[in-house]
């Protein structure tokens, strides 16, 4: 479902892989294992943790030489893992995992880094929104992957109606000329996007408020992976989130260093934007990871949004979703004693 702002939607020129880093005198003794990981967009701050577990050499001191490949809007990361062409790979949220299991597919996910799906609504001051109802009488810029995954949700939950739809093609423009209107996006970079174009600061509707209780950026492997090598899964799992508590915690300029190395249209007003609106909604950091780390994923919260989407019409009842997912290499506190203090 990512669909962004033409003002983001940077060159696929960018499209570049790289590995960097020097291991450290302890490494230089022990033969590193390779990894390839492959992000679902170009190199921005909503992937900062696995940029900074590259950059810092944490990957480095859990026996691993990653290499990332990041995504675009014309590239499949998915296909790249089946063919083995990647190890790892960032999946959107439980219903491209749920797809997968319909399709027979075998990948798993095997983390959620996001414990909240950034998907929003943006709308104009003048419009009063201050709740999610407050959007039914307005005109809706929804996606053509909105329209059968979250839209669903919103009809069968809260009563929306498509008249009132639009399609959205990420450009902002048909937005900015309606100030009865509401624009999708991620609550990470669509509205900073509209602020620095516009001038105006919107209103920002996070659906994950609203009881849209999907995970969101699963690392995702092969099923066969898994079985062949756990311990790499492991190690490969257990870096990344401390990747992402130095990142969203620490001195995270290695990280976003690596991050406009590959993607020179970034900006770090973006970088800093992204990063402080993932800590004010607990887009990684809250729930579960509270005591079990992030990443962490529940069993409970897995069967709830099953229903919840079942019932909205998106998936069909017959579909084992225990399948899309294993508990087995997360909820273990890893990185809990680098979050500060309260």
């Amino acid at each position: 479902m990512r669909c962004p702002l033409s003002l983001r939607a940077l060159t696929a020129a960018g499209l570049l892989v790289l590995s960097f880093g020097v291991p450290s005198q302890a490494q230089d003794t022990q033969k590193l294992d390779k990894v390839s990981f492959g992000t679902n967009w170009l190199a921005e701050g909503e992937h900062g943790g696995f940029f900074q577990a590259l950059a810092d050499d944490t990957y480095k001191s859990y026996g691993l030489d990653v290499t990332i490949v990041p995504g675009g809007p014309n590239v499949n990361n998915r296909i790249m893992l089946l063919s083995k062409k990647l190890d790892f790979d960032i999946a959107a949220n439980n219903l491209q995992s749920l797809d997968a299991v319909a399709n027979k597919v075998p990948v798993v996910a095997v983390a959620a880094i996001f414990q909240k799906d950034p998907q929003v609504f943006i709308t104009h001051p003048q419009a009063k929104v201050t709740k999610l109802e407050d959007l039914k009488p307005l005109t809706l810029f929804v996606s053509k992957e909105g329209m059968p995954t979250y839209f669903q949700w919103l009809k069968s939950e809260y009563g929306f109606s498509e008249d009132h739809v639009k399609p959205y093609t990420s450009n902002a423009q048909p937005f900015l000329a309606d100030r009865n209107s509401a624009m999708q996006g991620y609550v990470t970079s669509e509205p900073f996007a509209i602020e620095q174009k516009a001038k105006f600061k919107p209103t920002v509707i996070l659906l994950a408020d609203y009881g849209f209780n999907a995970y969101s950026t699963f690392i995702e492997t092969r099923a066969d992976l898994i079985e062949k090598n756990p311990d790499l899964v492991q190690r490969f799992v257990d870096a990344s989130i401390v990747g992402w508590y130095r990142y969203l915690y620490g001195d995270n300029s290695a990280g976003n260093a690596l991050i406009k190395k590959m993607n020179p249209e970034m900006t770090d007003a973006l970088l800093d934007y992204t990063v402080a609106r993932m800590k004010d909604h607990g887009i990684v950091d809250s729930g579960d990871t509270v005591k079990n780390g992030i990443g962490a994923m529940s069993d409970e919260r897995m069967a709830d949004f099953f229903s919840t989407m079942v019932r909205a019409g998106v998936v069909r009842r017959d579909i084992d979703f225990r399948k899309a997912y294993t508990l087995r290499f997360v909820n273990k506190g890893v990185g809990l004693n680098l979050r500060p203090a309260p």
